[in-house]
């Protein structure tokens, strides 16, 4: 099957490689051209992932190639953009989302949004525990492949020996995972940039766990998926490596900097629009309203801080 990754980022690039290493022909287009440019001149990886070989079956396409598989690399809140610009070209593809985020406004995922926009589309998500550059350099990493409906013949075009692909039809659960995670990632790198230390970061990252776990569930997803790859483990990787654009942003919060505007910090806009819908459903999501909170500008990282350890200490 012929694949092409939509979006020239770093994890787009990423897969890019990773998919065309075997000698399988790949496309991978990006909006921003100059750099387009740079790549099919140099042969070189771009500015979001640079220093790095391209595989000689990999094109670096002029405009939005014809596949059997789209990769869109973009992030969740420009997903619903880019398929409204494009959508006429991606009619006979399955269209796989690579990004972890809840829609602002809508509360939809990467998923939902395909089918909101384009409802005949055979969509699924591509998530879990990954950075773009162990995957460019082909390092074991381990991906689930949410669909909706036959997965299989898209999960082999994908599957690689160091790229593993895994399959569900848990499609609530692997786009809620993927996009919870990012809160937390952000409140764990908070914890240790205010100088908690990493006892409170792992209690972050278990009463994370629960927080994502209910709001999942009442969202129709499965406890298994969450517990598997696109949840706990996409969780662990984002909250303990400062690879992590989430986390780091977070530390930089905690230290009282503010997240450079350049970076796509998913879990910002995610934090935001979980919070207005938790609240909506009643749910008690304590770490998740911080955030939001924080990142409005409705609350300062001290008074988040204070506010969380006053809370009483009920039953595990």
């Amino acid at each position: 099957m012929s694949i092409s990754v939509l979006g020239g980022g770093a994890f787009g690039t990423a897969l890019a490689i990773a998919l065309s290493g075997d000698g399988s022909e790949v496309s991978l287009w990006s909006r921003d051209r100059l750099d387009a440019d740079r790549m099919r001149e140099t042969r070189m990886s771009g500015k979001a992932l640079p220093g790095l070989s391209l595989p000689a079956s990999l094109t670096i396409a002029r405009d939005i190639p014809q596949a059997d598989i789209a990769l869109v690399a973009v992030p969740a809140q420009r997903v619903r953009a880019f398929l409204e610009e494009n959508g006429e070209r991606l009619t006979d593809c399955a269209i796989v989302s690579c990004a972890k985020g809840i829609e602002r406004g809508t509360g939809l995922g990467p998923v939902d949004v395909i089918t909101s926009v384009l409802p005949s589309a055979r969509a699924a998500c591509l998530t879990g525990p990954s950075f773009a550059v162990d995957i460019a350099r082909g390092l074991p990493t381990a991906l689930v492949l949410a669909m909706r409906g036959d997965a299989e013949p898209v999960q082999r075009a994908l599957n690689r020996p160091a790229l593993r692909i895994y399959r569900t039809s848990d499609v609530s659960g692997a786009q809620l995972g993927g996009a919870l995670k990012n809160i937390i990632a952000i409140a764990a790198g908070i914890a240790i940039g205010a100088g908690l230390g990493d006892s409170a970061r792992a209690s972050v990252i278990a009463r994370g766990f629960a927080e994502m776990s209910r709001y999942a569930r009442q969202r129709g997803a499965e406890t298994e998926t969450l517990q598997g790859l696109s949840g706990l483990g996409d969780l662990v990787l984002t909250c303990t490596s400062e690879k992590s654009r989430n986390f780091s942003a977070g530390v930089l919060l905690g230290k009282g900097g503010s997240p450079d505007a350049d970076a796509t910090v998913e879990g910002i806009a995610t934090a935001q629009a979980v919070a207005a819908e938790a609240a909506k459903m009643g749910l008690d999501m304590p770490l998740t309203n911080a955030i939001a909170a924080v990142t409005e500008g409705h609350l300062d990282i001290p008074m988040a801080i204070e506010t969380l350890l006053s809370r009483p200490a009920g039953k595990e």
